[in-house]
């Protein structure tokens, strides 16, 4: 407890953030010379994205297909507005579990694990994906240390509660030492090799040690084989 609760301290004291709308920022914990907890680390992903408070315009792009959106997070959830055809959706960030709902005219319905796997806009990214219902799987090991693009990084995977609870087998995740960012993950199916993968590509800077993603790259596997990658593209947050 003792461990958790100075995770949890650092987590708000850290100045510099990196907000992902997918695979949602996170604000560090202190780097130890020990390995930390895979769970704790989870719990301070999860803690950083329900304290967000930021509303942002970008675009998915799948080759020549843009397809823009506006992103608002507050008070513990997160909304994806798009137009041509309109379509909202609302991912609620709960203290055990994460739930994805679509909006419309009659109320909002869940979406349910039928459609985990169905694509979001014509992308690749899944709803399962945007849930990230994976930050709350119980099942998760530090599996070792990686640097990407120059930042030092924990390696966390983490596994389903139980079959049919998702599309994928195992996720890895990548979460910076220095800051908590999440930097990459994959998605393994059920053959163990990987589905999904989602990496930052560069950020940008909104002054005061704020960051915020600028560019992400989404691949799905098939046959073993890169598909057309989409990215996820922040254009400049509204003030």
């Amino acid at each position: 407890m003792a461990e958790c609760r100075e995770i949890m301290a650092a987590l708000f004291q850290v100045k510099t953030r990196l907000l992902c709308p997918l695979l949602l920022c996170l604000s560090g914990f202190a780097a130890d010379a020990q390995t930390p907890d895979a769970r704790e680390i989870l719990k301070t992903v999860r803690v950083a994205q329900a304290a967000q408070n930021q509303s942002l315009s970008g675009r998915l792009r799948t080759g020549a297909q843009s397809i823009p959106f506006k992103l608002t997070m507050s008070e513990n959830a997160i909304r994806w507005d798009f137009t041509d055809p309109p379509e909202s959706l609302l991912l609620k960030l709960g203290e055990k579990d994460s739930r994805l709902e679509q909006m419309g005219k009659g109320g909002s319905q869940k979406v349910t694990a039928a459609r985990f796997d169905d694509k979001v806009r014509g992308s690749d990214i899944s709803y399962e994906d945007l849930a990230m219902r994976f930050l709350y799987w119980p099942n998760a090991t530090v599996e070792g240390e990686q640097t990407m693009l120059l930042t030092k990084c924990w390696i966390v995977r983490v596994a389903p509660p139980g079959s049919g609870e998702s599309q994928y087998s195992a996720v890895k995740v990548w979460i910076a030492k220095k800051n908590g960012a999440m930097m990459q993950a994959e998605a393994l199916g059920a053959d163990g090799k990987v589905a999904r993968r989602f990496k930052v590509i560069s950020g940008q800077s909104l002054g005061d040690g704020l960051w915020i993603l600028k560019e992400m790259r989404i691949e799905a596997m098939s046959g073993g084989k890169d598909r057309t990658p989409s990215y996820l593209q922040i254009e400049k947050p509204e003030r």
